[in-house]
């Protein structure tokens, strides 16, 4: 089944019969003769490729697998209706009252196009990316904006961008289809087809040993499993998050009003450490101050950083124990690199080098940093509903944060 190419007026009779029970009364909800929606049914059910409904004298009553349908059916709808409600109210009032109902004339083709555009900002590059002509993309986009009542992409210099309207309802729609993608495994999974799909988005401080002991004890149990995992700033993550681009984001949660849509979810604190080769000139010191780090090379991140300004606020009352021999990176193979061959001293998360540390390849030296423990965790779309697959991935992030609070508990 290609959810991009789904019937949304057939979706709609689907929900209506599974409620109702009847073909009559749903035709007469939806605005279709019956034998519409009989075919709509049928085609749906060829589509999922298994019977949603069960014949019987009393009606149609939903299969198994056809209540999973319908559960990720209905939130699609609500994601259609949520993303097309500013758009449909400005519509309106330009239009004096009439013309409602865009949200049950929009099709998957219209909202196809949109999310092209929206990912790749020009008409002809959204056009190759879904296979169709130019001028066919453009004779969509515009009837989607005819539908609506008002404009939804504006030309610009560098290309096509979409308005606020427009943009909500991109991403309802993206979200819309990813519910349809996610009944199709819940029906596979319920017909013992292991169809596990799950896309990470992932933040520097979960790759060294949370990420990958969850994903090793998540393909013991799935190995025919399709993961992803996606690496880059947050700004990025969160937006890819937010239309379903990816399931989950692990990483340094934020201050819960900077995400409002986002749950985030604390798997452990990280606390920060000052980290050295294990034979370094301080490593046997039982206690270690700002004056005796002061003559050595320090490794930090960009300003900007949280763990920079962690950084600069140790020697604020001490400026003149500041290092004068910095070097900016973040990369931890190449840090690992300058501390094995030289006395550099680098300021980096204790779990970052749970690796190293345990190869005895880099050590913490005895200096507590003074800053407070961040919190490393999940985070989801608020009120997402995860397939089974997605959900044990969930589980066994929880466990590996767990091993890794156990390994480095708080020293106080």
């Amino acid at each position: 089944m290609d959810v991009n190419r789904i019937n949304f007026r057939h979706l709609r009779a689907f929900c209506e019969v599974a409620v109702l029970g009847s073909i009559s009364g749903a035709a007469h909800r939806v605005h279709l003769s019956q034998p519409a929606v009989t075919q709509a049914i049928a085609k749906l059910e060829g589509q999922v490729g298994v019977a949603l409904f069960e014949r019987t004298t009393e009606g149609l009553l939903l299969t198994e697998p056809g209540e999973l349908f319908r559960q990720r059916a209905e939130r699609a709808i609500q994601h259609i209706e949520e993303g097309t409600r500013p758009a449909a109210r400005r519509g309106q009032k330009q239009a004096g009252g009439s013309g409602g109902g865009f949200e049950r004339r929009i099709t998957a083709a219209q909202l196809r196009a949109l999310l092209a555009v929206a990912k790749t900002g020009s008409f002809s590059r959204a056009a190759r990316l879904i296979g169709m002509s130019q001028s066919a993309l453009y004779r969509m986009a515009r009837s989607l904006e005819k539908d609506a009542g008002i404009a939804l992409f504006e030309v610009v210099s560098r290309g096509v961008v979409l308005t606020r309207a427009a943009d909500r309802l991109a991403r309802h729609a993206a979200l819309a289809f990813e519910e349809l993608e996610q009944a199709l495994e819940d029906i596979a999974a319920w017909s013992g087809r292991d169809t596990a799909r799950v896309r990470i988005g992932t933040l520097p401080l979960a790759r060294t040993y949370l990420l990958p002991h969850a994903i090793n004890a998540f393909l013991d149990e799935r190995p025919d499993a399709y993961l992803s995992v996606v690496d880059g700033p947050y700004d990025t993550l969160v937006d890819a998050l937010r239309y379903g681009e990816i399931d989950m984001l692990i990483g340094a949660l934020r201050a819960p009003e900077a995400v409002a849509d986002i749950e985030q979810k604390a798997l452990f604190e990280d606390r920060l450490a000052l980290v050295a080769r294990p034979d370094h000139p301080l490593a046997a010191r039982a206690e270690i101050t700002l004056e005796d780090l002061s003559g050595f090379s320090w490794i930090v991140p960009r300003p900007g950083a949280p763990t920079r300004s962690n950084f600069e606020g140790m020697f604020e009352d001490r400026p003149e124990l500041r290092p004068t021999h910095v070097v900016e990176a973040s990369s931890l193979i190449l840090i690992r690199g300058i501390l094995t061959e030289s006395d550099a001293v680098a300021l980096i998360s204790a779990h970052q080098i749970r690796h190293e540390e345990s190869l005895n390849i880099l050590a913490r030296l005895n200096f507590r940093v003074p800053a407070a423990p961040r919190q490393i965790g999940l985070s989801v779309r608020r009120n997402w509903r995860p397939t089974l697959s997605q959900q044990r991935m969930i589980d066994l992030l929880f466990n590996a944060g767990a091993e890794v609070a156990a390994h480095y508990p708080d020293p106080h």
